[in-house]
């Protein structure tokens, strides 16, 4: 079922573009204390994990884990600002670095839009680490999708109390498309610059092990998918990889509650590709706004300057579905 927002634009701030670079660019960066820790994988490979401060945190303290989108990292203002948030709700949080986002990885395949095994493996540590406590997890973008991916092919087994997942890319293809045309192109070329960067300083380590084409040629998402993001990742093409990692077709069998953030004016999203009610299982709840942009969604307090809604929105959910969490500003489930 869907639900109207209760998000509203800045007034000066209507724009999806102003609203997705300002929550991304132009906003200070919000300050934030955090510990590292660097997980062995049994491929031979590495997790790296973002810690806040523990400060005497009792061991059912609400655990909150935060996934990153396309590029991002501890340093993308959406993770500090929310983390910040989960350390004045009484809560344990920590934010994962996907293979090879942080650092370069050891071997060749990466992280990707539907590799949900390294989520697995760190929530199943999470779970045995802090057996009390009551885990949530926030996915943005990609990291949505992973999210969503993962919570559908877990079903009732997902040992989570809730999740949330922004600006969702439901249908990859159709992202891949829409973020080919327009303005949307300059958020492209940001983007492909950084994956580009990723792979040239990943295979200056070690040996690709397939021929890899001039990186500087792929220009759009489906060639870069096509050349490099599938085959090193077992998909037949980038075509096989948008099918088989897109969230879309696993949102029925997600049992958990579970919110789902979402503007019509996302300008990564191609009109058309958003689930109907009858796509959504019961336990989702999808709040969809006018505005917002992409992991956007500033709004403006009483003098006009901008307030960054999401720090609000999520945190009020979790407040209503993580036992111990707390949020002064929660009202709506």
């Amino acid at each position: 079922m869907q639900f109207n927002s209760t998000f509203r634009p800045a007034f000066w701030l209507r724009n999806p573009h102003a609203q997705t670079i300002l929550a991304a660019k132009l906003r200070p960066q919000p300050k934030l204390l955090t510990s590292r820790e660097r997980l062995e994988l049994a491929d031979g490979d590495f997790l790296d994990l973002a810690w806040l401060p523990e400060h005497g945190l009792t061991a059912d303290a609400p655990l909150v884990l935060v996934l990153h989108g396309l590029n991002g990292s501890l340093e993308s203002n959406y993770v500090r600002g929310l983390l910040r948030a989960v350390a004045a709700g009484n809560g344990r949080g920590l934010m994962l670095h996907f293979r090879g986002s942080a650092k370069p990885n050891r071997l060749p395949n990466s992280y990707h839009s539907g590799e949900t095994g390294d989520l697995q493996t760190v929530i199943t540590l999470l779970r045995q680490r802090y057996p009390q406590a009551p885990l949530a997890v926030v996915g943005y973008s990609l990291g949505a999708n992973v999210l969503l991916k993962y919570l559908g092919e877990q079903g009732a087994q997902a040992p989570l109390a809730c999740a949330v997942a922004v600006s969702v890319p439901f249908d990859l293809a159709a992202c891949a498309d829409r973020i080919n045309h327009g303005l949307s192109r300059i958020y492209q070329a940001h983007l492909l610059r950084g994956m580009r960067q990723v792979v040239a300083a990943k295979f200056s380590r070690i040996e690709a092990p397939l021929p890899l084409p001039d990186l500087a040629s792929l220009r759009d998402f489906h060639a870069f998918d096509d050349a490099v993001t599938a085959p090193l990742n077992g998909f037949a093409d980038a075509d096989d990889y948008y099918a088989r990692a897109s969230c879309g077709p696993y949102l029925e069998q997600v049992a958990l509650p579970t919110l789902i953030v979402q503007a019509r004016d996302d300008p990564f999203m191609a009109q058309g590709m958003l689930p109907r009610a009858r796509d959504l299982s019961a336990a989702i709840r999808f709040e969809l706004s006018r505005h917002g942009g992409h992991v956007g969604f500033v709004a403006a307090d009483r003098l006009g300057r901008p307030r960054y809604w999401l720090e609000e929105r999520i945190p009020a959910w979790l407040a209503a579905h993580l036992s111990g969490f707390t949020w002064a500003g929660a009202s709506r489930k």
